[in-house]
């Protein structure tokens, strides 16, 4: 896409030259997928972000101006973020208790992550002992009601230029899990720290207004397809959805953002997501790095 953030995710680097040879080599690095479904129909497969709200919006604005080249992502950002759209929903999550990490932790996913293969291994392990049993009816669902500005869901840290951490840095490629981000609604100096914050090296999720979890599945709906589902006497909403559609600056907050999905829209506001593991393999090796990561985890988890 136009951040190449799954070459930045998976080998550190931008350069054509080195994917190049990664595919002569014939390195092998696997990558967890979501699939996206509606109503028990499957539309789309995700790899990297997964976005409602202000990812979804800017996209969305700026497909209509394709013309404008690149800087079209920088003017609906701008623009986006000037309107300052919050959505009210619920999400419904899985937490992903066969991972070893988690979101807030410092454990960056690198070539041959001990993570990655041992929550493989764990998650292997949990399918066996189930049998027959489906494990979405033995595990409890978390359940969340709010107002939202953004809601993020990356199956790895979704690293770019402009953003050298990425949405989710202890993001992992290959354990089975993708890390659920949800922006609950705040004044817009807050959410401007919050941006701000992905292009530094200070932790973006330690804010009260932001959550993060490590999840295996989940499911969003809006308020409004709540509201249309439950009543049949909503005639007003139905016949004046059009004009608040259309006018988004009156006080109805309550219109359907769309979903980014690895930059392609989705307009079904009420999705079901599940993780795969290691569903697909890429050519490459991951991100190489000189530094002790698994002796520092094994020296954490022993202290």
């Amino acid at each position: 896409g136009s951040t190449d953030c799954i070459c930045y995710s998976t080998l550190g680097i931008s350069d054509p030259v080195t994917s190049a040879l990664h595919i002569i080599i014939g390195d092998c690095q696997p990558l967890d997928v979501s699939s996206v479904h509606h109503n028990n129909t499957f539309l789309k497969y995700c790899v990297s972000l997964l976005g409602y709200g202000f990812y979804g919006d800017i996209l969305k604005d700026s497909e209509k101006k394709r013309w404008m080249g690149p800087i079209r992502y920088d003017y609906s950002g701008f623009k986006t973020f000037l309107s300052h759209h919050y959505y009210e929903g619920t999400i419904s999550f899985q937490p992903a208790k066969h991972t070893l990490g988690s979101p807030r932790d410092k454990d960056s996913c690198r070539t041959g992550c001990y993570i990655c293969k041992q929550s493989e291994q764990q998650l292997a392990e949990q399918h066996k002992e189930c049998g027959l049993k489906h494990e979405e009816d033995e595990e409890e669902w978390k359940v969340i009601k709010g107002k939202f500005l953004a809601i993020n869901a990356v199956n790895m840290s979704c690293a770019c230029s402009r953003s050298p951490k990425g949405l989710s840095p202890a993001a992992h490629l290959a354990d089975g899990s993708a890390d659920l981000i949800l922006v609950r609604k705040c004044s817009r100096f807050d959410f401007l720290r919050y941006l701000v914050r992905h292009t530094n090296q200070d932790d973006q999720f330690d804010f009260s207004f932001v959550n993060v979890y490590r999840v295996k599945g989940f499911q969003f709906t809006s308020k409004l397809s709540e509201d249309n589902e439950s009543s049949v006497a909503d005639v007003g909403k139905k016949r004046f959805g059009h004009f608040c559609r259309d006018h988004p600056a009156c006080c109805c907050n309550s219109t359907n953002s769309t979903w980014n999905c690895d930059g392609e829209t989705l307009d079904s506001s009420a999705i079901e997501v599940r993780v795969h593991c290691q569903l697909m393999k890429l050519f490459a090796r991951g991100i190489e790095e000189n530094c002790k990561d698994e002796a520092a985890y094994i020296q954490n988890s022993s202290e």
